[in-house]
């Protein structure tokens, strides 16, 4: 015979068994949402490597926006082999601008040496990439000759800019050029004059991407402040 106190009964415990695990799940889905808002993803830096770069800018970069908890690649701008610099320095990129084309990256940083740059200046894949930075609004940085290659590849052109003195003429009709100032921070474009401010450089760059604090440490410790 149909009994509907039994039917009723089993069907309590079943709701009675299920609201625990639902409400667990619950949790559990607000847990991993309060995760994910709160955990830091660090900050990325691509550095581009090319042949006849000035190592101590390329070097000093790289090193303190490591010190600053900045994940840095390097880039080789022809392929992976080793890249020889304007002073016969020796460096092996993680990588080549090829293979790291479609990714993002919160800066994308150009050290000097007029032959690098030269070649930089030549490069569709990079300028196409500091393009898509720009259009995006993520941070550009360039160092002594290399806002040379931002103007080849017509970037950030009219803002505030300073260089190595011996592109002031190249430069100044198309930026707005300073030349009594060691870093020079306009909206998302950084540049700097040379090797002697490669350290202000990088240490600019790691205040605009881990915060005045972490800068403030870093250079503490390099015995900067």
């Amino acid at each position: 015979m149909f009994n509907i106190n039994r039917v009723f009964i089993r069907f309590a415990q079943k709701i009675s068994l299920r609201q625990p695990l639902l409400y667990r799940e619950k949790n559990n889905l607000l847990i991993h949402k309060f995760v994910a808002c709160n955990i830091k993803m660090p900050k990325t830096a691509l550095i581009v490597l090319a042949s006849g770069a000035e190592e101590m800018e390329f070097v000093i970069s790289a090193d303190v926006l490591r010190r600053a908890g900045i994940k840095v690649t390097i880039a080789g701008l022809a392929d992976t082999q080793p890249v020889k610099c304007s002073r016969d320095v020796v460096i092996i990129p993680d990588t080549s601008l090829e293979k790291v084309k479609e990714e993002e990256f919160n800066v994308i940083i150009l050290p000097g040496g007029i032959c690098g740059c030269d070649e930089m200046s030549k490069s569709d894949i990079l300028g196409e990439l500091l393009k898509k930075q720009e259009k995006e609004e993520r941070l550009i940085a360039a160092i002594c000759a290399a806002p040379g290659v931002l103007a080849a590849h017509s970037i950030a052109l009219g803002k505030t800019l300073t260089s190595y003195p011996g592109l002031k003429s190249k430069l100044d009709t198309l930026y707005k050029y300073v030349d009594d100032q060691k870093v020079i921070q306009d909206g998302k474009l950084i540049t700097s004059r040379g090797p002697g401010t490669a350290f202000e450089f990088a240490l600019k760059i790691s205040e605009v991407l881990a915060g005045e604090e972490k800068r403030n440490e870093v250079a503490k410790a390099l015995l900067l402040q």
